[in-house]
């Protein structure tokens, strides 16, 4: 059942992608040949108004066919015909789309919570002796953060949610933190700041505040969570660049719906099992729209540049040096894909 669900959300969020591209095409007046749900072989095929309307067999993909998308024509309602502007918008629309269902699935998640926590520091551990006298554990506590503090950034990475925190302490061997607190409405820096409990180095000292559900509340936690979202996969995909990340820890559609499908059905009950799955996919489809909003040939932000190098020449490339750019970026992506699938495979076979 894992795998249905996971198979079903990954498509979701590639029939989402491709929705916007279709939608404002078709408000521009550029012709769309083909909008299909899946790859590989037909299932059902209908034509429309001029498109035709396709479900494949493979639900882990699908795509949104321009006319002259590829190639210039005479015809005034292809794709390179079309005013920049109203191009520049279609490409657009897809990332935008993967950002927008993103921040409907973290609203679920958030809905999902008993309470929602923020990045106010509620206490430490420690113990209260007979006296009433408290001894504390955390060495955050010793090294400058306090209670009610509420936590904007650590080692200038900013934060925007609990999210952020988590990131950080899963990610960073460093032990001392240069933290910047608001404090009592005013901005304080807090150089060699420790998190760990003295007693368990493994472990965050402190508590934070949670908030009740109310619609502001909600609404509120759902945009930071979103941002922070954002902000830890444009750190990931700054590690892979770097090669800060591992090759084995590289992962494909594979690895993408066999994450969602343990998450489903590893969790407690079925309020954790719709805040893993939100989680996940909320982050899944965050990640689709940044990573194709990146200037690689091939993907829409690829497409995007030369749209802004048509801008600045007043002038289109020509159709075919574009196209071996975007040729070019294409078989990298494959090869990628290829290697995360392999990836993907092999960590299957070893569990």
């Amino acid at each position: 059942m894992g795998i249905i669900i996971a198979i079903l959300i990954f498509s979701l969020i590639v029939t989402v992608h491709e929705f916007g591209h279709f939608i404002c095409a078709k408000l521009s007046g550029i012709n769309v040949l083909e909008f299909s749900v899946g790859m590989g072989p037909k299932l059902l095929q209908k034509q429309y108004h001029g498109t035709k309307y396709s479900l494949r067999a493979i639900p882990m993909g699908g795509y949104c066919a321009m006319e002259d998308e590829d190639a210039s024509s005479d015809n005034p309602h292809g794709f390179r015909n079309a005013k920049l502007w109203k191009r520049m918008i279609v490409l657009v629309a897809g990332p935008l789309m993967n950002f927008v269902l993103g921040f409907i699935l973290i609203v679920g998640m958030v809905l999902s919570m008993k309470t929602i926590p923020t990045t106010t520091v509620k206490g430490f551990f420690g113990s209260k002796g007979e006296d009433g006298t408290i001894t504390y554990y955390s060495q955050s506590h010793e090294t400058g953060l306090e209670h009610e503090d509420r936590i904007i950034s650590v080692d200038g990475t900013s934060i925007f949610s609990y999210l952020d925190l988590s990131y950080i302490f899963a990610t960073t061997k460093t032990h001392t933190h240069d933290v910047v607190v608001e404090r009592d409405g005013k901005r304080v820096e807090l150089p060699e700041v420790v998190f760990n409990d003295k007693r368990d180095g493994d472990m965050v000292d402190f508590a934070l505040y949670h908030k009740d559900k109310s619609a502001l509340n909600v609404t509120k936690a759902s945009g930071g969570i979103f941002l922070s979202m954002g902000h830890v996969v444009t750190l990931s995909f700054k590690q892979i660049v770097t090669g800060k990340v591992d090759k084995a820890e590289v992962s494909g559609p594979v690895g993408v719906v066999s994450t969602i499908s343990e998450a489903t059905e590893k969790s407690e009950d079925k309020a954790d099992a719709f805040l893993q799955l939100f989680y996940i996919s909320a982050l899944i489809s965050v990640n689709v729209g940044i990573f194709n909003l990146l200037p690689i040939p091939g993907l829409d932000g690829g497409r995007l540049l030369f749209c802004f190098i048509e801008l600045i020449r007043r002038k289109p490339v020509k159709p075919e040096h574009e196209g071996y750019v975007h040729l070019a970026g294409f078989a990298l992506l494959l090869s990628i894909m290829v290697f995360a699938t392999y990836n993907d495979i092999v960590n299957l076979i070893n569990r």
